[in-house]
């Protein structure tokens, strides 16, 4: 009988823990963590500097909150699963949820043409334009430096000569440097433009105002070559205890009017004015307005038209197309199926402006080969406009219905197709009751999608029909085919005011009303799939 044999010791365990290669010093990925967080730490660090020199607290306090976040989340051991959503969270903060709110807020405010900053502003933007050289006023030597907050006038008085500058909107500085009979050759801690530069940036040199005492109403010194200049003053004067602008000329006096801007007794305002809390006004104006009110409805319900009949049309086409070309028995369905898919690869706009000349109602190819010469507007008469609108979108859009619905019909579980079979279904009855049902499970969110996108196609409208035609004797030029989004974006910069306020209103409608639509669609989504 042999001995027993000594069971072998264990070998000792390891350790269940190894750092991972973004925390240990002696990897490679602990150096690139470390790089990547040094360059996001400079440039939260820029970002809070630059907000911080132009009094934008909130934007400071937010970014440095995320910067702390940041990095506590990347150098903590215990933060591992933070690490993956910090970035898709501060990308949804920044594009989607900043947006919204700030398109919200401006919503609330008259911000547009002539309404697009603060009363100081304003005030001092009319006193410039309304500038002009002082009787008798001499020239005197002026200078053009940059230092890192940009350009800046400087000014020798022309009896003591002794320099003088300031950044524009603040109060005279004296400053020392050298002035002599052929002009300022030094400026202490500046740079002064040489003349090739005053001729690259002739058009900055307009803009340049550098007040000649502490108060505004004495007047400006102006510069015209940058070299010399004179004493500019505005034949409007303001009162800041009054709170009123004068037109010494005239003397009609403007007064505060509450909404932005300056008025007279007859109640004509003075531009610029600056932006204001309007409140509501601007979302009672889409609706009320006299001339947005009835253009809006109408807008509103031809967007709710395009996008269903989009959607229903492309995906009926589509799936038809499938239906047809998922059968075997189809020789040659390979080629078809490329062929089909063309328009969904050719670029969207090219296409819709191929089609705005074959719609052209003298030299198109559709009333020249088709209908013999006729003279038909397709594209300039209202009714056949929105028509050839959804014409032309029936064929930019069923190629990629037709993908859609090729790929669910193929992932249709064949039991159920030879059971259909089998209880005595026929073709149109199989189409009917088992397979689009089925089909829809797998699509009803990318048809909520497809509405989306519809509701909100700028491009197609532009492009063909630039939503004319036109309603007459409007102040916006709002047109028959203007769906809501092209609504916005002519009020916001092809009316004369470019109100950025109301077409923000109108934007956050357009959000309600999709996003009403697509929780709709998704509710109806669960009853699909107890079918």
């Amino acid at each position: 009988m042999s001995a027993p044999t000594a069971t072998p010791a264990p070998a000792e365990e390891m350790p269940s823990y190894r750092p991972s290669h973004a925390r240990d010093v002696r990897r490679p990925g602990f150096f690139v963590k470390l790089v990547l967080m040094m360059l996001i730490n400079a440039l939260g660090l820029y970002g809070i500097i630059t907000a911080f020199f132009v009094d934008a607290w909130l934007i400071v306090a937010i970014l440095a909150i995320m910067l702390i976040a940041v990095n506590f989340f990347y150098f903590s051991s215990k933060m591992i699963p933070a690490k993956y959503l910090v970035p898709g969270m501060i990308f949804l903060l920044i594009y989607q949820v900043f947006v919204m709110g700030y398109t919200g807020y401006v919503s609330l405010t008259n911000y547009g043409q002539g309404h697009n900053s603060t009363k100081e502003d304003a005030i001092a933007a009319i006193l410039i334009q309304n500038e002009r050289r002082v009787e008798g006023a001499e020239n005197v030597q002026t200078a053009v430096v940059e230092d890192g907050a940009g350009l800046a006038l400087v000014v020798a008085d022309p009896t003591t000569k002794e320099l003088i500058t300031g950044a524009p909107g603040e109060d005279p500085t004296p400053i020392k440097g050298t002035v002599t009979a052929a002009g300022i050759t030094e400026v202490e801690g500046k740079t002064i433009l040489s003349f090739a530069e005053l001729v690259q940036r002739q058009d900055q040199l307009t803009g340049l105002r550098l007040q000649a005492t502490d108060d505004p109403n004495d007047g400006f010194y102006v510069t015209t070559d940058g070299t010399s200049g004179y004493l500019a003053k505005s034949f409007f004067t303001y009162d800041e205890a009054t709170d009123t602008l004068t037109n010494t000329e005239t003397g009609t006096t403007y007064t505060d009017s509450g909404k932005g801007s300056f008025v007279d007794a007859q109640g004509s305002e003075i531009s610029p004015g600056w932006r204001v809390f309007v409140g509501f006004e601007n979302y009672l104006n889409i609706f009320s307005g006299p001339d947005l009110g009835g253009p809006f409805l109408k807008a509103l319900l031809w967007s709710f038209v395009f996008s269903i009949v989009s959607v229903i049309s492309t995906f009926a086409f589509g799936l038809f197309l499938a239906l047809v070309f998922a059968d075997t028995r189809v020789k040659g369905r390979r080629v078809f199926q490329s062929l089909l898919i063309l328009p969904y690869a050719f670029p969207a706009f090219l296409a819709t402006l191929v089609w705005r000349g074959m719609l052209n109602h003298k030299f198109g190819f559709i009333n020249q080969v088709f209908f013999g010469g006729a003279e038909i507007p397709w594209l300039t008469d209202g009714l056949l406009a929105k028509i050839s609108i959804l014409g032309v979108n029936l064929w930019l859009g069923f190629p990629y219905m037709f993908l859609v619905a090729l790929g669910a019909l193929q992932s249709l579980p064949s039991d159920v197709m030879e059971a259909a079979k089998m209880d005595g279904a026929g073709p149109l009855r199989t189409v009917f009751s088992v397979k689009l049902p089925l089909v829809l499970q797998s699509t009803v969110p990318l048809l909520i999608a497809s509405f989306a996108f519809n509701f909100n196609n700028f491009a197609l409208i532009y492009m063909l029909t630039g939503g004319g035609p036109n309603y007459p004797g409007l102040s916006v030029p709002l047109g028959e085919t203007d769906i809501l989004i092209s609504m916005v974006y002519k009020i916001a910069f092809e009316s004369g005011t470019k109100d950025y306020g109301l077409a923000s209103a109108m934007s956050i409608v357009i959000f309600i009303v999709v996003g009403v639509i697509a929780w709709l669609g998704f509710r109806q989504t669960k009853t699909l799939e107890e079918l």
